[in-house]
Parts: C-alpha cells; structure tokens; sequence
C-alpha cells in the first residue's frame, strides 16, 4: 500500500525529530518537550550558569516529535503507519492533519494539567511522544472501522476495531489511575482519544455539540 502525503511527512516528521534529539541532547529536551506551567532548575552549565527548564506554549506540540528510544519511536511510527494511512484516505489531507494536531495538543493538555497539578507524585518531569495522537488515531479507526479486524503484536490475538478501542482505552485508564508512577503518560493518551472524540463529534454535529447541516462526514 502505498502511503498517502500527510502520513508520510508525519513519519518522516517523526524520525528527523529523533535524530535532532540525537544531536541535540539535553537542548532538545529543554526546550521542545512539554514540561509543566513554571519554571524550575535543571542544573548548572560548565561556565556557572544556572540552566532552567518550564512550559512554552510550542511545547503542546513539539513533544510528540521526540521520543525516549527508538522502541518507543518504532511502535508510535508503526501505529500511525497502520492507522493514519486508511484515515487520511478517508478524510484528505488537511482534515486528518487537523484531527492528528488536535489530538496531540489535547493530549499535551491532559498531561499538562496532570503534571503541573502533581497528582502523578513523580515530582517535575518532561513529557515527549507522539502516543498521545496515535491513541487519537486509534479511537478514530475504532469509530469510522468499527468491524475491521485487527491484531494485537504482544499477544497476537486478532480483534475488531472497536473492541480493540474500548481495551485499550480500559486499559490506559486504569494505569493512569493505579500506576501513577510508571513513567507513562497514561492520561496524555487518554486526552488524544478525548479530544479525538470530541473532534468527530464536532465534525459530525453530534452532541454537545450543535448540527452543522445535512452533511454526514465519517
């Protein structure tokens, strides 16, 4: 299959973000991952300067463009390979960059509120990942391929899309509420899937929000 253009740039979008991160380093991480609203002290440079880190309003979207490994940039490129191509197909282009920004955003928001609130107990800590807009694109699938099979890696146990939504979901909410202190944003994905959601229902004129017409969009 043949990838179509904004899933392929967000791919190729992804993997320069890491090699950038590569190069970069710390810089990367200071200035483009999502850290919580104030500012706090890092460390101190080699010349004396105190080195501080806190939220900038970029950051709600320059996070999902780095990523703690390549693991974790294998599985989130995998999963928007698998599920962006057939939406972009679906929606175009501009619509399914918007729904994938959107998702991304509300997703650095949830944890943006998460964190700055400290109710994970993990102390002050950077946010990066695009999961939180793959778990967006998921919900997606979910809602527009409710019956299309498919296949979980870790066990390999096939399923329906929409049964594949709800397990998942299930399951990132219950670790975001139970293990608070595993190092994932667990609540970051669950904001993808939200304001995923709410993005659907916008574009469909379905509750809360109000009708946008006759037309029916997926």
């Amino acid at each position: 299959m043949r990838l179509p253009p904004t899933t392929t740039a967000l791919l190729w979008a992804l993997g320069i973000g890491f090699l950038l991160q590569m190069f970069g380093g710390d810089a990367m991480v200071r200035f483009f991952a999502l850290w919580p609203l104030g500012q706090y002290t890092a460390g101190v440079s080699a010349e004396g300067d105190i080195i501080t880190v806190g939220f900038l309003p970029w950051q709600v979207l320059s996070y999902a463009f780095l990523h703690g490994g390549f693991g974790h940039l294998f599985f989130n490129g995998l999963a928007l390979y698998m599920f962006g191509a057939p939406l972009e197909m679906t929606w175009g282009r501009q619509r399914f960059l918007t729904y994938f920004l959107v998702c991304v955003a509300g997703a650095g928001l949830i944890q943006l509120l998460v964190a700055t609130s400290g109710v994970t107990g993990q102390g002050i800590y950077p946010t990066i990942g695009a999961s939180g807009g793959v778990f967006g694109l998921l919900l997606a699938y979910g809602m527009l391929f409710p019956n299309q099979r498919v296949m979980l890696l870790i066990p390999p146990i096939p399923m329906k899309a929409r049964t594949f939504v709800i397990v998942f979901g299930a399951i990132e909410l219950l670790l975001g509420v139970f293990s608070s202190n595993s190092g994932i944003a667990h609540f970051a994905h669950l904001g993808g899937m939200l304001f995923g959601w709410l993005m659907i229902r916008y574009w469909r004129g379905q509750p809360p929000f109000k009708p946008r017409g006759p037309r029916l969009v997926r």
